[in-house]
């Protein structure tokens, strides 16, 4: 069943900085091509810098170049900063949140302890009437050329966490299609 499309699709090259809109983009095992390579840290400490402790992360857009950006952070931080490779996987390979939530939250309607802040989504999807992605935890999407299953609710509450299936290109407009639920207590008898 066709739920919507996708609307936006969103790389963030370096964690808690910026994002940046592209048309269409390779959505591999670990997500998209390029997103979260690269992490801010401390350089005295080691630790990762985080936008609750760095006011103005989130708006700083990455140039590219990882001493310019580092140069920057340190300056935002007022402590020097190194970008370092992520090795790893970045806790889910894929974000996902609907217009409709997004406008929920923008609107001050979020469930409580939620954020209502962005949620730094991969890919935004434009939902047909009554969608809700809350609803696919544990369901397979088809978006694209990708096969995603939602595996759980951000701590956020906006969107859902997909792990990757099968790898392949999304694009703004592609459909996002919910597979059907299959029971698996009801064998295949071939027929």
């Amino acid at each position: 069943m066709q739920a919507g499309t996708v609307e936006r699709v969103v790389v963030y090259p370096v964690k808690s900085l910026a994002g940046s809109s592209r048309p269409a983009a390779e959505l591999g095992p670990d997500g998209l091509a390029g997103d979260r390579a690269w992490v801010p840290v401390d350089a005295a400490s080691g630790a990762a810098l985080q936008a609750r402790d760095v006011p103005g992360l989130h708006d700083l857009a990455p140039s590219g170049d990882p001493d310019r950006d580092a140069a920057a952070l340190s300056g935002l931080a007022g402590a020097p900063v190194r970008l370092e490779a992520r090795t790893g996987p970045a806790g889910a390979a894929v974000h996902l949140v609907s217009r409709r939530a997004l406008d929920r939250a923008a609107a001050g309607e979020v469930p409580e302890g939620c954020a209502a802040e962005d949620p730094r989504a991969n890919l935004v999807l434009a939902l047909g009437a009554g969608g809700d992605e809350r609803a696919w935890v544990g369901r397979r999407l088809r978006v694209g050329g990708a096969l995603l299953e939602v595996s759980r609710l951000p701590k956020h509450c906006l969107g859902v966490y997909a792990e990757v299936l099968r790898p392949g290109t999304v694009a703004v407009g592609d459909p996002v299609v919910v597979d059907p639920v299959v029971d698996p207590a009801v064998e295949d008898d071939g027929v």
